[in-house]
This record gives C-alpha cells, structure tokens and sequence, in this order.
C-alpha cells in the first residue's frame, strides 16, 4: 500500500518516489534520508538489492521510511494507481529517439506544471549505470531532467532525487484534479485505434502514438476533457466505419 508524503498532505498532491532496480544499498539509504528531509514519506523500490547495514547507515534517522519502503517486482505494479507518471533522464535535446526522450522538463519547469493541481503523482529514477531505458520512458506521460554541466551530466542517484524532491516539496494547495490513469489510457488506446482505422503507415503507428501521449501528457488534462476528447474520437472512428461500409455496400 503506497502511503501519502507529508510534503503534498493536504495539498490534494501524492507524489511517488520510486527506484527503478537500484544497484546499490547505499544510494538506496541516502535516498530515505533525503525524502525525509523534505517530508516524503512514499518510497517504492523495484527489485531492489538486499538492504543491509550499508543502507540504513545511510538512512541516519531515515531508517523507517526505509523499512516501510514498498518493494514491488516490475515497474508497472510500482506505478498502479497514478494518475500521472513522470520518468526522468539525463539526456536532453533533439538525440536520436527524440519521439521517446523529447521534451524534458527541468525540476522548476515540473513545479510550475504541478503547482496547484491534485491527483497522485509517480516520479522515476532509472539504474545507475543505464538510467531508463526507451521502452520504460515510453510509458511515462512527462520527461524531467536536471540541467548539468555539459562535462559531466550524469548525478548520483540520491542527489538527482534531492534535486527534484527540494523543488517539489511546497507545492502551492491544489484543487485542479489530473485525470485518472484508467480513463488516460482509454484515451491513449482510442488514440491509437484510430490511426489503425485511418490505415495509417504501419511503420509510423508506434512512434505516431507515442507522440501523440507526449502531447496529451503535456496538456495535464482534467477527468472532463478526456472524456470529451475520447467522446470526439468515437464520433471519428464511428464515421470512418460508416464511410467503409458504404464504399464496401456501394
């Protein structure tokens, strides 16, 4: 059972901390001291490493929030039941991949985008060798990276989390409700239904799709305006089989 952050209770915001298949006990220790350093109380683990005398040392006075850590086993049972999932990356700009790794937003320009808004929030932080891979960041609604020195971009686990944690962690109350994960992914699933019905190149689809999450992503939508995006799409889908079945009749 995920737990809310002290730093949202009452904000109408739970924001998630979770570590994807960390490597290493310590990073994991730092990290718990950290979120309790700003008010976190929701750390999630994934296939984490044995948490030995190394990661409560780290912990300090942390040691609790890391003894209560959910540990899950697939980075989709980490993020069930939130309404918005955020993935971050150290790699920023027009790279290859760019449908996958394009845009990320810094920590103060994720701020702005969750100031005021209310909903369950996951934050992920990849492996400390490799970060997040494509297919994981693909599943993410928004990017963040941290702006580093050109020379030497890649942070230390425990300090990119205390770079976003600090930035997050007084969020203004928030009223303004994310749209529920289920009713998004209906939406992303009708989304990519219709570029099959539309015959779309087939070797376009996934990265057309994928676009097309990033965009609504970005637009941080309301339960209302999924529903009528959704409502909009039936309606499409609805006359291209009526159009399709009259040629075919015709």
């Amino acid at each position: 059972m995920h737990e809310e952050n002290d730093a949202s209770k009452g904000l109408g915001l739970q924001i998630r901390i979770i570590l994807n298949e960390p490597l290493y006990e310590g990073n994991i220790g730092s990290t718990a001291r950290i979120l309790k350093n700003f008010g976190y109380r929701d750390l999630v683990l994934v296939n984490p490493p044995h948490l030995g005398s190394e990661a409560r040392m780290m912990a300090q006075h942390a040691r609790d929030l890391l003894e209560r850590a959910s540990i899950c086993n697939s980075l989709e049972e980490a993020v069930a039941g939130s309404d918005l999932i955020i993935g971050t990356t150290g790699t920023r700009g027009e790279t290859a991949g760019r449908h996958i790794r394009v845009p990320a937003y810094s920590p103060k320009q994720l701020r702005e985008k969750l100031n005021g808004r209310a909903g369950s929030v996951s934050i992920i932080f990849g492996r400390e060798d490799s970060g997040l891979p494509n297919d994981e960041i693909a599943t993410c609604d928004l990017l963040v990276s941290i702006p580093t020195s050109e020379e030497y971009p890649i942070m230390n686990l425990s300090h990119a989390v205390a770079v976003v944690a600090y930035e997050l962690c007084d969020l203004a109350v928030g009223d303004l409700p994310f749209a529920g994960r289920r009713d998004l992914d209906l939406l992303y699933a009708h989304a990519e239904g219709l570029l099959h019905a539309l015959d779309y190149p087939v070797h376009k689809r996934q990265k057309t799709a994928l676009m097309l999450r990033r965009i609504l992503g970005r637009a941080e939508l309301t339960a209302r305006e999924v529903y009528t995006l959704r409502g909009v799409l039936k309606l499409i889908g609805y006359r291209i089989q009526s159009q399709l079945q009259s040629q075919s009749e015709g």
